[in-house]
């Protein structure tokens, strides 16, 4: 919806050219309700989104693994900020995710910034990454997003989740959900990537993969991703499964 400015100098000027010390008095008292009517029209024209809360509470936690790892291919239109220390670089980013190649092309306003491609475990970016910035990338987005992909796991829970681990990995996924929470997973030379989620979202009919159980129709819509002082933070916009 279109909305045009509102010029309260111009009118308070033609009320105040006719009317001196009342008309002033005027001009107060409809300000304040001058303020409310703009709350109101720009509340109302505001975009709410749905509020998804997936109740899949007694679902088989190995079922829907196994399920999920009948995806082929993930794309995902993004919103990335990358922060260290008080620096935040903020971009928009399209994904391509398969269980052996990596494409995150990285826009700013509009424009190609950035991308970064791993195929087979062999990582290129332009512009070229530090060790540090490709690993936090590429094994939070393909791990963050492949969450189900966890291989020699042991599965251990309590009345709220399911612990997944393996010697490389661990897991929480909410009972109710079935949908990870948080990620830990432990890099070469000791250092811990997190990966914290939130925001259970519904994947459009268009996007999901046909006859897939209702599962499989949910995402956490956004990402957060630690590692020693850097912090990507992910908002899908579009998810969709192949």
């Amino acid at each position: 919806m279109s909305k045009k400015p509102w010029n309260i100098s111009a009118a308070e000027c033609h009320i105040a050219s006719r009317g001196g010390r009342g008309s002033a008095r005027f001009s107060a008292a409809l300000f304040p309700l001058l303020l409310v009517l703009l709350c109101l029209l720009l509340s109302s024209c505001a975009v709410k989104k749905e509020v998804v809360i997936p109740q899949h509470e007694g679902a088989d936690l190995e079922k829907v693994l196994a399920d999920l790892r009948q995806v082929q291919v993930l794309n995902a239109a993004l919103s990335v900020d990358y922060e260290k220390g008080d620096t935040i670089m903020s971009g928009d980013a399209a994904l391509t995710l398969s269980s052996d190649e990596l494409s995150l092309r990285i826009y700013y306003l509009g424009f190609l910034a950035g991308e970064i491609k791993e195929d087979k475990g062999e990582v290129k970016s332009k512009p070229k990454l530090d060790k540090t910035r490709s690993a936090m990338l590429v094994n939070g987005l393909r791990n963050g997003f492949f969450w189900w992909n966890i291989k020699g796991y042991t599965i251990t829970e309590d009345e709220q989740q399911y612990v997944v681990r393996n010697s490389d990995r661990e897991i929480l996924v909410d009972k109710k959900s079935m949908l990870p929470t948080q990620q830990i997973i432990r890099m070469q030379g000791g250092d811990e990537l997190v990966i914290t989620y939130d925001m259970p979202a519904r994947i459009e009919e268009a996007d999901r993969m046909p006859g897939s159980p209702s599962w499989m129709h949910f995402y956490q819509s956004q990402m957060k991703i630690e590692l020693k002082r850097y912090l990507v933070t992910v908002s899908v916009k579009s998810y969709a499964l192949k």
